[in-house]
């Protein structure tokens, strides 16, 4: 936990799903992004036995400011486990307060602790403000690697040549 006279930065607790989706919403909306998951799938990605992420919530003054999900996962490249960073959202009414900073501290923190030599995430390149905030702290911005998924007929239809 990480704490100033005005912020807090916690663990989310086990019925805070919705609180957690609300985030997820909000961010989709500022992205212009649908969401389908609903709040008995964020329960369970969180607290099932094995989780399936993680996230840390931001209080201002005691009220939900924002909040950081993400994961573990492996760079092959590197050799060790390292921290993604799924999704990074701060109420418009609480930036410039420092809590999407305390958010990635307090990740790059874990990292640090844990010997993990990497917190990566991506931006969408139209979001110059994100951007420019990820560069101030220091974030290199690759260029090399394009983000590349598939879902929905494709998903399936790929499946079955299996």
């Amino acid at each position: 936990m990480s704490a100033s006279a005005a912020l807090t930065i916690r663990g989310a607790r086990r019925d805070e799903a919705g609180l957690v989706l609300s985030f997820i919403r909000a961010l989709a909306a500022y992205q212009k992004l649908d969401v389908h998951a609903d709040e008995a799938a964020i329960d369970r990605a969180l607290f099932d036995d094995i989780p399936q992420m993680y996230c840390e919530i931001a209080e201002w003054e005691g009220k939900p400011a924002g909040f950081a999900l993400w994961f573990v996962y492996f760079s092959t490249f590197i050799g060790s486990p390292g921290v993604y960073l799924e999704d990074l959202f701060v109420h418009p009414e609480y930036r410039g307060k420092g809590i999407g900073t305390a958010l990635l501290a307090q990740l790059a923190k874990r990292c640090v602790e844990r010997g993990w030599p990497h917190l990566q995430w991506s931006v969408l390149d139209w979001n110059e403000p994100s951007i420019g905030f990820y560069k101030s702290l220091g974030a290199e911005l690759t260029e090399t690697f394009i983000a590349c998924r598939i879902n929905g007929d494709a998903l399936t239809t790929l499946a079955q040549r299996a």
